[in-house]
């Protein structure tokens, strides 16, 4: 039995541009969701934003038309808070970040101040200000630990590119000389511990992602087969570009439908 043999017994699965194209399904994604849950496969669905809370996008991806049980979505700021917990439980951030960064932080028992903190926490925000970043900047410059929640520089928006995470954190690391650590996709942190969520093994679960440089690469390194989806950021054309390779390249996510069980048979 070779690798792509094996049985797939749950899925990871990138949200933007794999399940939703800003608030809007992807065609097929509906199908998807419901062939999983109804088989018992676990799924987590990941996102690289660290803006909203589980809460919120269950919310939110309920109104695009996708039913997914909040403990089934798992982000940057989960992420990021399981990281610090277990390096640091208990410990103190100065966070510049929404609410989904905030509530993680809280219900691991952080505080968060600006008071010689043990950390300085970067996450994604539409209200970057001024201050904030300077104070990031004085905290990290006196010794404050520099974490970011993901290295995204740009997001998208139907007017066009906004500033994410990754560009502020440069901003950051030019007046400081100092580099965060991201917890984010494409660190296989994400990954591990998404499958530590679920109870999952990498050999049996798959990685759905639509781009290269963040969803495969990450799933790669944590030891898990991959899906490139082209219904997002990536093409066929595009994908070539890289040194690494998915194990499979579809159209989208309903291409899987009535294969979840083993998507690599001929």
């Amino acid at each position: 039995m070779t690798a792509d043999d094996e049985p797939i017994l749950s899925y990871l699965t990138d949200m933007d541009g794999v399940l939703v194209h800003e608030d809007h399904p992807i065609p097929g994604a509906d199908k998807f969701l419901s062939e999983l849950q109804a088989a018992g496969i676990p799924f987590l669905v990941l996102t690289n934003n660290s803006i909203r809370t589980p809460r919120d996008l269950q919310a939110r991806l309920r109104h695009s038309g996708l039913d997914i049980p909040q403990e089934a979505i798992w982000t940057s700021a989960l992420a990021t808070a399981t990281f610090l917990d277990d390096q640091r439980p208990g410990g103190t951030a100065y966070v510049v970040g929404e609410s989904g960064l905030t509530t993680a932080l809280h219900e691991i028992g952080y505080v968060l101040t600006d008071s010689d903190p043990d950390y300085v926490v970067l996450g994604e925000t539409r209200t970057y200000s001024f201050e904030a970043i300077t104070t990031a900047i004085r905290l990290v410059d006196r010794g404050a630990r520099f974490i970011a929640t993901n290295p995204d520089a740009t997001g998208p928006s139907r007017e066009g590119l906004l500033p994410a995470t990754g560009s502020v954190a440069a901003l950051i690391t030019r007046a400081t000389g100092r580099e965060p650590y991201y917890v984010g996709k494409p660190n296989p942190l994400m990954m591990r511990s998404a499958l530590r969520r679920i109870g999952a093994h990498s050999q049996s679960t798959v990685m759905i992602g639509d781009r290269m440089d963040t969803d495969v690469i990450a799933g790669l390194e944590a030891g898990m087969r991959t899906i490139l989806v082209t219904s997002g950021i990536s093409t066929r054309a595009s994908f070539e570009q890289f040194p690494y390779r998915p194990t499979l390249v579809l159209d989208s996510v309903a291409d899987l439908v009535g294969r979840t069980s083993n998507p690599f048979a001929d």
